[in-house]
C-alpha cells in the first residue's frame, strides 16, 4: 500500500502494523453548529458531534492496514438549519479531507464538498449504527457515503485508479438510501434531483468519460507533491498534466461537481507550487488553462505571473 512510504521501518512500527490489521482509516474533527435554530437542551448538540465523531473514528471502513500516522484527516462541518419537530434536523454538511505530503510536514486539502442539504432523525439514547448493504438511518448513510468517498479519493492519490472499489460501496449505499422506506428521512440528495447533490458527486467521480479527474490525482500527488522537495521541475510537470487532464475532463463535462470540489480545496496551493517557477511560458499556459476551467478564481491564479 503506497501509504506505507510515510511510515518508518523501525521494529517498533513493524510490530505495531501486524497487532493493528484493523485500525481505523479516519481522524475526523467533527463541529455541530445551530445558527438561527433554537434548541432548549444544548448538550443534545455536544453528544450529537461526539457520536458523529466517534461514529467515523472508531469504526474500520475498510480490511486495509492503517497506521495512526497514516490515518486521513478530516474536517466535518455541520450546520441544523431547522428542526421541523423534536428529533429531527435539517442540515447542511462541509467536508474537507487532507493528506500528508512526502518528506514534509505539510498536510495537503485534497478535497472540499458542501451538502447543501440533507435531513436525519437523530436521538441522544439511540446509538449510531450502519451497515453497507441496507439502510438504517439516513445520518448514518450519509457519514457512511462521505467516508467511503473520501477513503477512494485518497487511495486515488496513492495509486492510480486505487479507489474503485470504495466508489462501488458508496454507490451500495446511494442505491438502497434512495429507495429506502423505513423511515420518514427522504432525502432527495440521494435521487439526484439537484445539480449538486452526493448522486451526481459520485457519477462525476466514477464515469469513464471523466476518468481523466482520477487519474489527474494520481498525477497530481504521487508524482507531483511527493516529489517536489526533491524535483521540483519535474513535480511542476507532473501537475501540470494533471491539471490539463482535469481541465479536459472538465469541458467534456461542464459544471461538474469533482471538478468544483477539487479546484475549491487547491486553488490557493496551484498558484503557490506555480509562483517559484522559473519557466515562465509554463506559466502563462497555467494560468491560461485555470482561467478556463476555474474562473471564479482567476484574480488568484494571475498573481503567479508577478
Amino acid at each position: 500500500m503506497m501509504r506505507k512510504i510515510l511510515a518508518t521501518l523501525s521494529l517498533f512500527g513493524l510490530l505495531f502494523a501486524a497487532g493493528s490489521a484493523h485500525a481505523q482509516e479516519l481522524l475526523a474533527e467533527v463541529q455541530v453548529t445551530t445558527q438561527n435554530v433554537t434548541i432548549t437542551d444544548p448538550t443534545i448538540v455536544t453528544q450529537m458531534q461526539n457520536d458523529i465523531r466517534n461514529f467515523l473514528n472508531t469504526r474500520s471502513w475498510t480490511t486495509q492496514t492503517y497506521r495512526p500516522e497514516e490515518r486521513i484527516r478530516l474536517k466535518v462541518f455541520i450546520g441544523i438549519t431547522a428542526i421541523p419537530q423534536s428529533g429531527t434536523y435539517n442540515s447542511t454538511m462541509r467536508l474537507i479531507s487532507t493528506r500528508p505530503v512526502y518528506g514534509t510536514g505539510y498536510d495537503t486539502n485534497v478535497i472540499s464538498i458542501n451538502d447543501r442539504s440533507f435531513n436525519f432523525n437523530y436521538s441522544p439514547q439511540a446509538p449510531l449504527d450502519f451497515s453497507p448493504n441496507s439502510f438504517v438511518s439516513n445520518l448514518s448513510s450519509l457519514l457512511g457515503y462521505y467516508a467511503y468517498l473520501v477513503i477512494g479519493i485518497d487511495r486515488d492519490t496513492f495509486s492510480r485508479l486505487g479507489g474503485t472499489p470504495y466508489y462501488e460501496t458508496a454507490r451500495n449505499i446511494v442505491s438502497y438510501s434512495a429507495n429506502q422506506t423505513l423511515t420518514n428521512e427522504v432525502d432527495e440528495g440521494w435521487r439526484g434531483t439537484g445539480s449538486r447533490e452526493r448522486h451526481f458527486l459520485l457519477d462525476n467521480i466514477t464515469d469513464p468519460q471523466l476518468e481523466a479527474f482520477r487519474t489527474g490525482l494520481y498525477s497530481y500527488y504521487r508524482q507531483g507533491l511527493d516529489l517536489f522537495i526533491e524535483k521540483p521541475d519535474e513535480a511542476r510537470a507532473s501537475v501540470m498534466a494533471a491539471l490539463t487532464g482535469i481541465q479536459k475532463a472538465a469541458l467534456t463535462r461542464p459544471s461538474t461537481l469533482f471538478a468544483r470540489a477539487f479546484f475549491d480545496a487547491k486553488s490557493d496551493e496551484i498558484a503557490n507550487i506555480f509562483r517559484t517557477s522559473q519557466d515562465a511560458q509554463q506559466k502563462q499556459q497555467l494560468v491560461a488553462l485555470l482561467t478556463e476551467v476555474d474562473p471564479t478564481n482567476t484574480a488568484k491564479y494571475q498573481t503567479v505571473l508577478k
